[in-house]
Parts: structure tokens; sequence; C-alpha cells
């Protein structure tokens, strides 16, 4: 059996794949899988790592306006779907699983048009316009929410959760906060970014750092992200907090959850499925630099249900911080918001994914 699986940019793409390969060998010792990324995105870090056959496809999103920038985008797009093609042609795989990112289009689009069994993993609520236009090619659709499906195939689309990394819930408190070097009795914010990192809420955490930290109770773990790491270094260098630790990428989100008592978070469907399964009470800042302004749908869609709080990306500056200090304190609502989420968690999506896959393969 062989399988190409194609998702990147970020971690809330690559982590999900990752999963769904692992659960996949673990169904089928003997499958061989092929990771179909970009050079530019984290899974040509985090992929290889992982002992996994990685290729590229070189592709970027195209701007939401017309620029001369997406005219190279375009011809590079045409290039993309001749390379995804020719990969699909020389892997022959069984199947070929997307879960996001815009590499995932031309693989999906080439194994579709060669009669390959496809599976798109939709993470969000509110679907973008690349899967929406692949429904019409792909066999299978998994929707990691149920609002979802109204936006897909009926007879394809299946509301199975998102895949989310097992080990997201094995550590406790202790433990996270050794790895970390926190006292475990003190109340703890953790506040991320993604993988990438979100110069809102970093600017934020400067803000509270300069004004508030000093005289703050509590402490705050602080994932800045790549692409912030030199100028939040520089930051903590000079300003020194003491009961802050930051990081551009926590890898053990599992240490870093177990000792948080509520979160701060960008709203990806990836992240919130993990906080679903771990039961972490979360303020959303929702990112409004994505397409279709799916990170808001997704944290509304908790909020609707009292399982999170939100705040706009426009106001956090101002008001997050305080927003969160209020909530660190209210343990009554942080028990509401804990036990409302875990409803929402789909621990199992994983295996359901897998088996979609399985029967795909079997019925071609």
């Amino acid at each position: 059996m062989r399988i190409i699986v194609s998702g990147g940019g970020t971690g809330g793409h690559i982590y999900p794949a990752i999963t769904l390969i692992n659960t996949i060998k673990e169904k089928c010792p003997g499958a061989e899988f092929l990771y179909v990324g970009t050079r530019q995105g984290l899974e040509a870090d985090i992929v290889p790592k992982e002992g996994l056959p990685f290729a590229t496809v070189d592709l970027q999103g195209f701007e939401r306006r017309l620029t001369p920038k997406n005219f190279l985008r375009a011809g590079k797009a045409v290039a993309a779907v001749a390379k995804a093609a020719k990969l699909v042609r020389d892997f022959r795989p069984d199947a070929v699983i997307g879960t996001g990112g815009y590499v995932c289009g031309p693989v999906l689009m080439a194994a579709s048009l060669m009669k390959i069994p496809t599976l798109i993993q939709e993470q969000n609520v509110l679907p973008g316009i690349t899967n929406k236009i692949l429904a019409r090619f792909v066999t299978r659709i998994a929707t990691g929410a149920e609002a979802a499906l109204k936006a897909f195939p009926q007879d394809k689309a299946v509301f199975t959760g998102n895949p989310i990394r097992r080990e997201v819930m094995a550590a406790e408190r202790q433990e996270g906060a050794a790895a970390f070097g926190f006292d475990p009795a003190k109340k703890t914010i953790f506040v991320v970014g993604g993988s990438l990192g979100a110069g809102t809420l970093n600017r934020t955490m400067k803000k509270w750092i300069v004004e508030k930290s000093a005289t703050a109770d509590y402490q705050v773990l602080w994932q800045n992200g790549k692409y912030y790491k030199d100028s939040v270094n520089a930051f903590m260098e000079k300003h020194k907090p003491a009961n802050v630790v930051n990081l551009d990428f926590i890898k053990r989100m599992d240490l870093a959850y177990a000792v948080a008592d509520i979160l701060i978070s960008r709203a990806g469907a990836g992240t919130i499925s993990e906080l679903c399964v771990a039961g972490k009470a979360t303020i959303f800042v929702p990112s409004p630099n994505v397409a279709e302004d799916h990170q808001r749908h997704n944290a509304m869609a908790l909020v609707e249900k009292d399982a999170a709080m939100m705040v706009l990306d426009s106001e956090a500056e101002e008001k997050l911080m305080d927003t969160a200090e209020a909530l660190l304190n209210d343990s009554e609502k942080i028990a509401a918001m804990e036990r409302n989420i875990l409803l929402l968690g789909k621990k199992d999506a994983a295996d359901r994914i897998a088996q979609m896959v399985l029967e795909m393969i079997k019925k071609d």
C-alpha cells in the first residue's frame, strides 16, 4: 500500500497529517508514504525529522487583490500542477490525502484526474475556496467541524473531527511546571500564536511585560513563533521579566497544556481540536489575516457553546491581558469552560479518517 499525504505551511496542517500517517501505519504496518509539501513551509523542517520521505512543490498562495506578485504566482501554480502530476505518476499511490495548505491543491487535483482515490481533511468551520473546488473531484471529505458539512456534497462528506497528536493529553501539571522552570502552585497563562507566531499577541505580551508583569501574581509561558524569534529574544534580554518564559516553538505541547490554567491562542482548527480534547479554558484571538476569516468562525463555534471566550485582534493590545487576568481569577468560569469544551472533543478522529482511507483503497 502506497499513500501520498500533502499538507503544508503551518503546524496546524502538518501535525494532523503526521498523526494520520502514524495511525494508518498502526493499521497497515507495511504501508509506504510520501509527504508532499513546500520548501518554504515548516514541513520542510518537521517532516524529514519524522523519518518520512519528503518531496516539494514550489507554490505560494495568491494575494487577495490584483498585484504583480499574483502573475508570478500564477506561473508557479501551473508549474506546480505539472510537478505534482509527475510526483503522483512516479510514486503510484493507492490513495492521496490532503490536510490543508496551498500545496494540497495541485497534488489532490492531479491524483483525482488520474482516478486515484483522494480524501480532503477539511479542518475549519468555514471551508476555503480551494477545498470547495476540490470537493467536486475528490472521493471523500472528512470535516473537523459539523457545520462544515453543508459546504460539501452530502454523499462525500463525513464529520469526523480533526486528527490530534495523542501526546497532547499525556503530561501532568508537575511535569509541565518542571519542564519550563515554573512554580506548579502558581497560576499560569499560556500564550500561543501558532507555530509561525502572531504579531498582535507578541505586541500585547511586550506591552504587558513593560507595564504590568512586575506586579502580576501569576506566570506566563509565551510561544512567540519562528518569525519573531530574534526580536522577542532581544526584548526579553532587555527587560528580563522574572515571571515569563518565552520560546519561539514548543514541540511538547502536552507539557505546555498541562501547566496552563488558561490559554490565549489564535483560532486555528488544529489548535482548537487539541484544546477540546485537553479540556483547556481558552481566550481566542482569531487572526484577521486568513482566507474567508475562518479563524473567527472557528472561535465562534466554541463561544456560542460557552466553551471559550474571544477577543478581537483589533482590541487585543488594550483589553486582552485584563480579560485573561479576570478569567484566571474566576475558578467557576474556568471549570464551566473546561466542561463545555471537553464535550466538543473527538479523540477518535484519526482512527475514523484512517478507516475512510482504507475503505477507499479497497473499493478502488
